[in-house]
């Protein structure tokens, strides 16, 4: 049974006091979980008509329950046991936390970086099944995993199509092509459910129900949640949270959300892009921070940080400062921050389910892909890191520190610093850790993302939210590149045109870049290290 808690203070106690009789008094969660697609004005309709399939997960989803459970059995008794996931956004973010919040094993493969996509390739190859997510039929980064795999199954004698189940859209181009071609099985998630908001559709429930999760429990949860919600109550807890995320006055526009031994694993990551894609847009929004416990922004005191807590349902915490405190299981939870981002986006006045900035930076990776690229020099090299950025950012930088120190310059006192890190998350885990340090020397909130799955996620909020960010972006040279099968281009310079297509994007609209490529992985990341840490001691000493 779901167990659901909400507490607020401060700044969020004040905007569920104000916004939550409004939202009563205008029958919103009847009317959401009615689907009216009516709640976010006439310039939301269209699309709100087709995206509502999410409240009412059990109608879709239920039938899948079972055909998954045997096509695990299947795969077991076949000794394929090993499940590699192909998706990007809201396609690998929640089965990610799924299945480590169920202590199962999965291969979450969301990136291009060719010594990720190296990695996936040689472990356990003879006992993989891959599955392939795709909601448009055409990700370019999923369609370049496929290809590998099927190429790689197919050179150690395995029957590639034996080995590969697709989940997408019905009618999209992967749909046709993967029945024509006889993959082991084809499982189409309800069309009207966007990507960030199919946490319950077959695109969290196949590939988390193949590596072994209780997917009916989280079902079950969701559903009893989503009867919980449609109150039209004060005491509502859907109401209750949007009304803290999208109410504050004047808005608090960074959430910062930090898990405090929740059992959610990685739920911070989910609720990032759920929120970040569905806000941040028309020049406003809110941009989730994901952190970790006691991180700067928890204590900063800054005027536009709301904090969430994330804690265990037992838990007897209370929210101090301006602060929220929420606890749930997972099929709740999930259901909960759905909705609850919904009515924010109500309460911003913004449609929480386009995208509108999204495909500006994959229209500029694809052009660098089609193009011969020119050769460009950095600005200068220091050590292991060649440096690049505009003139008028690094002014006379010629040091790593000092490049650094002036991208900091250009943080204003209502902004952020985003971390882009187009590298081996497993690998290079390590470089995560300046995250909290450079949020102590700024005094500002910091995100951190992984290249390229962040584009799916935060990458909204970067162009389409207000302008406050600054970017710090991070890509290095691979150990070797992949080859992409009938592709004009391996993965190496996928992701690099990726990384460049971003960065041009934020520069066109005027947001700082300053790019670091790290010609040694390891030994840049400790020079990367190293200048934080000084810069972090400065600031400390000050």
């Amino acid at each position: 049974m779901t167990t659901l808690s909400f507490e607020a203070a401060g700044a969020a106690s004040a905007a569920v006091d104000a916004k939550v009789p409004e939202l009563v008094g205008d029958e919103v969660a009847s009317r959401l979980v009615a689907q009216d697609p009516t709640l976010w004005g006439p310039d939301a309709e269209a699309e709100a008509s087709i995206r509502l399939g999410w409240l009412n997960p059990g109608e879709s989803s239920r039938p899948l329950v079972g055909q998954i459970a045997a096509l695990r059995e299947e795969l077991a008794a076949e000794s394929v046991t090993r499940v590699v996931l192909a998706g990007m956004g809201g396609s690998s973010l929640a089965p990610e936390v799924i299945t480590r919040s169920a202590g199962v094993d999965l291969t979450v493969l969301d990136s291009t970086d060719p010594d990720v996509v190296a990695a996936a390739l040689g472990d356990r190859l003879a006992e993989t099944v891959i599955v392939v997510s795709s909601k448009s039929g055409s990700t370019v980064e999923t369609d370049s995993q496929r290809r590998v795999f099927e190429q790689a199954f197919t050179d150690a004698g395995i029957d590639a199509k034996s080995r590969i189940v697709v989940v997408t859209d019905p009618g999209s181009p992967l749909d046709a092509a993967a029945r024509e071609a006889g993959y082991r099985a084809v499982f189409n998630a309800d069309p009207n459910v966007g990507g960030r908001y199919s946490a319950l559709t077959a695109f969290g429930l196949v590939p988390s129900g193949l590596a072994g999760a209780d997917i009916e429990t989280l079902l079950d949860d969701a559903e009893m949640t989503a009867e919980i919600l449609r109150d039209d109550a004060p005491d509502n807890i859907g109401l209750e949270l949007g009304a803290a995320l999208g109410g504050t006055d004047p808005l608090r526009n960074k959430i910062v959300i930090v898990d405090e031994g929740s059992g959610l694993a990685g739920f911070p990551d989910w609720a990032e892009q759920l929120i970040a894609e569905s806000t941040g847009k028309l020049g406003t929004g809110l941009l989730p921070v994901a952190v970790e416990p006691g991180a700067p922004e928890m204590v900063s005191g800054a005027g536009d940080v709301l904090t969430v807590r994330i804690v265990p349902v037992d838990s007897e915490a209370l929210p101090e400062g301006d602060q929220v405190v929420v606890s749930g299981s997972l099929g709740g939870s999930m259901m909960l921050w759905e909705f609850a981002t919904a009515v924010a986006g109500r309460l911003l006045n913004i449609n929480p389910f386009d995208q509108p900035d999204v495909e500006a930076a994959k229209k500029a990776a694809r052009g660098l892909l089609d193009a011969t690229p020119e050769a460009t020099e950095p600005s200068f090299v220091d050590g292991s890191v060649e440096v690049r950025g505009p003139a008028d950012l690094l002014g006379t930088a010629h040091t790593l520190r000092g490049a650094l120190a002036a991208l900091l310059r250009h943080l204003g006192t209502d902004g952020y610093l985003s971390v882009q890190a187009y590298l081996d998350r497993a690998r290079q885990a390590e470089l995560a850790g300046i995250r909290p340090e450079l949020a102590a020397a700024t005094g500002r909130p910091v995100t951190f993302g992984w290249g390229p799955r962040f584009l799916h996620s935060t990458g909204q909020f970067h162009k389409g939210g207000p302008a406050q960010g600054v970017y710090l972006q991070i890509t290095g040279r691979p150990a070797e590149d992949v080859s992409i099968p009938d592709r004009p281009f391996t993965f190496g310079e996928l992701i690099s045109a990726q990384a460049a297509g971003d960065a041009q994007v934020l520069a066109d609209q005027g947001r700082p870049v300053l790019r670091l490529h790290l010609l040694n992985r390891d030994e840049g990341i400790r020079e990367i290290e190293n200048v934080v840490r000084a810069l972090a001691a400065e600031e400390s000493s000050n």
